[in-house]
This record gives C-alpha cells, sequence and structure tokens, in this order.
C-alpha cells in the first residue's frame, strides 16, 4: 500500500490552479459533489460543525474522489493540528496567523521530524503504509490564513517561513480588522486584498483566497492559485433563478 497523493499540493507543486468547495457537512454531499472534478473540499472546523469524530468518514468520502481533504481548525495549537492529521486530513488550514512564530507554529505541528515535532502516529492515511511516518511530510498541505490587518503588516517575515504550502488572503476578516465591517467591497480593502496577493507571488509563495462566480476571473487573472469557494452561493444563485423563471411564465 502506497500513501494517497495529495492532489492540491501535486497540483500546485506543478503550476497549477486548484479549485476547492467548502459547505458541506456529510459524505453524502461529498460523495454527490466528486463528480465536478474539484481538487479539494474544505472541512469547516472553525465555524462549522466539523470534529474528530466525524473526520473518518468525511476524509473517506474524499478520498473515493481522489479530493483533497482540507480542514480548518479553530486554533494554531499543535496537538489539535496533528490529531486532525492523524484523522485522515491531509490538508490543515489555521486562522488568523499573525506573526512568523504563528506560521512556524503550524509547520512545527504539521510535520513529522525532522522538519516539525508532530507526534509519532500514524493516520488513518497510514494504514498499511510501511513507510508513513518517512513520506508523510511530502502529502501534508499546510495553509495560513492572513486575515488580520497585522499579518498584512507582517507579510515579509511571515513569507520566509517554509513547508507552508498557502497563503490564503480571508476578505472578511480582514476587512473587519480594517474597520470596515461587511464592506468587503470598498476600496480601501479590495486595494489590500490586491496588494497582499501579489506580495505573496512576488516572494514566490503560493496566494489564495475566496473567490465567487462574479470575482474568480479577476484572481485567477491576477495569479491566485488556490481558489476556494462555498456551495451555498450556487445554490441560493440557482433557487433564485428557478424561482424566477417560474414566475416570469406566469
Amino acid at each position: 500500500m502506497e500513501l494517497r497523493p495529495n492532489r492540491i499540493k501535486h497540483k500546485l507543486a506543478a503550476g497549477d490552479t486548484v479549485y476547492v468547495a467548502g459547505g458541506m457537512t456529510h459524505p453524502d454531499d461529498i460523495d454527490a459533489f466528486g463528480p465536478n472534478g474539484f481538487d479539494g473540499v474544505w472541512l469547516e472546523g472553525e465555524h462549522g460543525p466539523v470534529d474528530a469524530a466525524e473526520l473518518g468518514n468525511l476524509t473517506r468520502a474524499c478520498d473515493i474522489w481522489g479530493m483533497t481533504s482540507v480542514v480548518r481548525i479553530n486554533q494554531n495549537d499543535q496537538g489539535l493540528i496533528y490529531r486532525t492529521l492523524d484523522r485522515g486530513a491531509q490538508g490543515i488550514v489555521v486562522p488568523h496567523v499573525n506573526t512568523k512564530e504563528e506560521a512556524q507554529n503550524l509547520v512545527d505541528g504539521g510535520k513529522f521530524a525532522p522538519i516539525g515535532y508532530r507526534g509519532m502516529y500514524t493516520s488513518r492515511q497510514g494504514y498499511a503504509v510501511p513507510d508513513y511516518l518517512q513520506v508523510a511530510n511530502d502529502e501534508t498541505l499546510l495553509i495560513i490564513l492572513i486575515e488580520d490587518i497585522v499579518a498584512v503588516n507582517n507579510l515579509d517575515e511571515i513569507l520566509t517561513v517554509d513547508h507552508i504550502d498557502v497563503f490564503f488572503v480571508a476578505p472578511s476578516d480582514l476587512a473587519t480588522s480594517m474597520g470596515h465591517i461587511g464592506e468587503l467591497q470598498h476600496p480601501e480593502v479590495l486595494g489590500i486584498i490586491d496588494d497582499t496577493l501579489a506580495r505573496i507571488q512576488d516572494a514566490g509563495r503560493v496566494a489564495g483566497t475566496l473567490a465567487n462566480n462574479d470575482n474568480v476571473a479577476k484572481y485567477a487573472a491576477a495569479g491566485v492559485r488556490f481558489l476556494f469557494t462555498s456551495v451555498g452561493g450556487w445554490i441560493a444563485a440557482g433557487a433564485a433563478e428557478f424561482k424566477s423563471l417560474a414566475a416570469g411564465a406566469k
């Protein structure tokens, strides 16, 4: 048995763009979404219901379709980081990373020695993989969220941390930290987002952000290679169109 490849990690290494969807909370949802050809599923453990007991089945559903299971946890804690990986996640997202030291903490908890200090345990992904402890680091995806203006101010130092795969600019919290709560289209907010994404790429690192059908082309054209969206927007738009078409026929 060989370790399952991390689709997102391999595509990013090849210079490709990856597409990740969130808003799914049950393995059957992931299974139904699988044929759409996305690269990963964002499992929400900060604001959503995902916890350790559910991760086995959620990540198995991702495995069936070769999609990377990406879990956002709710705090930058090394024990929580590697327990989430032990339960089968292929990727970790840590919120509110504001300093170089906080970014390094994700690496320390998410990688086995000699890179980090992840606890020596065979993950669900490692069952029957004889060299799991030697090869797991190569297939573990680490993502930090740049979602506070203090992180933008410290960005140059944060970008020097090795083994972070994606530096993800999170618009809502960033806008709030700038004094523009709920104003995601404020010119100052958009300017900081665009500048931050550019700085990440200028440093030779991978930039990611939240996108929707209205702005995904803009971010793709700007070189953003980790594009995350929620299925909730598609459901709402489709439902509204359905009712509108019916109402227009009367």
